[in-house]
């Protein structure tokens, strides 16, 4: 992991009230096995599908100098000193985490929003790392697991750190915030995603406000002005006891606001005021939204009192991750298909900005701006509706062919006019056998759908239509 000391045996014991008979000393946290490497502490959760503790020996394996346990399965020695043992592994990580926040200096910023979070994470990661020692959570590493995870990962001597917080249901972003007692928080924007557990669209925004509950004193929240729940999330911060607001985005008024963007299908030009300060700084991910979280960026940067012009000038190295927006070329026998890979993860306004991203594409002779969406997940009762929309967005973003995979995208198909309508498969595992018949030189195709669909399989699939020699994917 960091090839750094992160935990002593007698350390890490104290901190999750556990009981070792070791003296190791651990570089890295995993709960994952396959992802263990040398020096690492291996943390066995106990999941709804999966025993951690059932991997315990392919963790030592692997290299792991310590166990985090709860039990110890047969073929374990119990007085083995690499053993730490607790009464609740999940508890106890949580606990790991605690105590890693309580023990540095570092100034830290916690990310939420129903859509762009893991996007903004990296373009702070990018941006603080040229002021100073950053420490960000990996992934999209922000449920009740992955924000202590990512908290016990970060060293000592970290100078920034830059946490992601996630939920599904109300009450599970609280107890994360007060956890991370950030200096500063970012909402990104609120937008119909992972709805399903919520009544309304303001519902989504008081819970997403309970990363406010946790914010040091002195603190302050980044907010979206441009956002219709703005309002409602300035009051709830300001109820946390948040005096300082700092808004972003296009509308008058704004901290940080956006005066000129310029598009391209390779990246964004931005131009902003900041608080009567101008700054100029592109970004290699295209779409307006990445250039609006960009702007999130630098407000958090302010806010933490960090040189915005060096900050701004580190982001001209971002592009979107695998997943998020990467860009490929896959070489084919008679020339070249450019793949856009969104199959992590997918919501209405997310699928729309693709849409825009997509339209922005240039096609090579005669090629095609394709699209192939896999179904939006928890949703709740409006899902049939939200994908049924975005057949206008499609044509209205001037796009060339749809395809679709999942019960709920035959909605999106059946709505769009014949001469867009593509192929419709009932999983992505139908959808991924017929590629040849989805794209074909020239054409660019934007894949994208919830992470649960596994739309990942279609990209594999475009991918696999390279040829042998020349096939590899390339980033832009």
């Amino acid at each position: 992991m960091t090839g750094e000391l992160l935990w002593q045996a007698k350390e890490a014991t104290s901190a999750v009230h556990g009981a070792t008979s070791g003296d190791w000393a651990a570089s890295g946290i995993v709960i994952d096995s396959r992802a263990v490497q040398l020096g690492d502490m291996f943390v066995a959760i106990a999941g709804d599908r999966l025993d951690g503790h059932a991997y315990i020996q392919t963790a030592f394996a692997n290299g792991a100098v310590a166990a985090l346990v709860h039990k110890v399965p047969e073929g374990i020695d119990t007085n083995d000193p690499r053993l730490l043992t607790v009464r609740n592994t999940t508890k106890a990580l949580a606990a790991l985490g605690a105590a890693a926040r309580q023990r540095t200096d570092a100034k830290i910023l916690a990310v939420t929003g129903s859509v762009g979070k893991t996007g903004t994470k990296e373009m702070l990661r990018l941006a603080l790392s040229t002021l100073g020692q950053t420490h960000a959570s990996a992934g999209n590493l922000n449920n009740h697991w992955g924000a202590p995870l990512s908290l016990a990962r970060m060293p000592v001597g970290t100078d920034f750190g830059v946490l992601e917080l996630g939920m599904n249901h109300a009450g599970e972003i609280r107890p994360l915030s007060k956890m991370t007692a950030p200096h500063g928080v970012i909402i990104t924007r609120i937008a119909p995603a992972h709805t399903e557990f919520f009544d309304s669209i303001e519902d989504v925004a008081d819970a997403k406000a309970e990363i406010f509950e946790g914010v040091q004193p002195g603190g302050f929240a980044v907010l979206n002005a441009d956002d219709p729940m703005f309002g409602r999330l300035a009051r709830k911060a300001r109820q946390a006891g948040i005096a300082r607001v700092i808004r972003f985005g296009e509308r008058l008024g704004s901290d940080v606001l956006l005066t000129k963007l310029k598009l391209s299908e390779n990246g964004s030009h931005i131009d902003a005021d900041i608080l009567g300060e101008p700054l100029h700084w592109k970004l290699q991910a295209p779409g307006a939204h990445w250039a609006a979280n960009s702007l999130a960026v630098i407000a958090a940067v302010h806010g933490l009192g960090g040189d915005v012009a060096v900050a701004a000038k580190a982001l001209a190295e971002m592009k979107a991750p695998a997943g998020r927006g990467e860009r490929r070329h896959i070489a084919l026998a008679d020339g070249q298909m450019d793949l856009i890979d969104e199959s992590y993860n997918a919501s209405p306004v997310a699928v729309r900005a693709a849409f825009t991203v997509l339209a922005l594409a240039k096609p090579k002779r005669r090629g095609r701006r394709i699209a192939i969406l896999g179904d939006m997940l928890e949703l709740g009762a409006e899902s049939a509706l939200h994908h049924a929309q975005l057949a206008d967005a499609f044509v209205a973003a001037k796009l060339d062919v749809a395809h679709a995979a999942g019960p709920e995208c035959k909605l999106f198909i059946e709505a769009l006019p014949p001469k867009f309508r593509g192929k419709w498969a009932e999983n992505p595992e139908a959808l991924a056998a017929e590629a040849a018949d989805l794209a074909r030189a020239g054409d660019v195709v934007l894949v994208k759908g919830s992470l649960g669909m596994g739309m990942r399989r279609i990209v594999d699939a475009l991918e696999g239509m390279g040829s042998p020699a020349t096939g590899e994917a390339h980033a832009f």
